[in-house]
């Protein structure tokens, strides 16, 4: 599995990687019933401590992302359960729609925005 890791971004790297997860889940890159690495493997890939890795892979695992199974390990289990988004999302959400409003885009400018970025599929 291939993450890209920004060590000096004030992003928590447990977040990092469950981030680029979710979204290897949304653009395909990650299909249902896939194996991820194990912890250690992917801590050792990455090169952060697995304890890092773990935190990230629960939290996964609490939202429906990934599902563990004792013969093959951690696997995607595709898409998260339908409902609302997490709180963490809103107020993320909540956070960049007040940023872009700063910068001075419009309502329709954002909807543009949003339009792209989902074809895009996550890129």
């Amino acid at each position: 599995m291939l993450l890209h890791l920004e060590f000096d971004s004030d992003i928590p790297i447990y977040q990092q990687i469950r981030d680029q997860i979710v979204v290897g889940i949304a653009d395909g890159r990650l299909r249902p019933g896939q194996q991820l690495p194990t912890i250690r493997a992917l801590a050792a890939e990455t090169g952060v401590n697995t304890m890092t890795v773990s935190k990230a892979y629960q939290l996964l695992k609490q939202e429906g992302y990934l599902q563990a199974d004792r013969r093959s390990g951690t696997v995607v289990s595709g898409r998260r359960p339908p409902g609302e988004p997490e709180e963490s999302t809103l107020r993320a959400l909540r956070v960049s729609l007040s940023e872009l409003r700063l910068a001075g885009l419009g309502k329709e400018d954002v909807a543009r925005l949003v339009e792209r970025l989902y074809a895009e599929g996550g890129k």
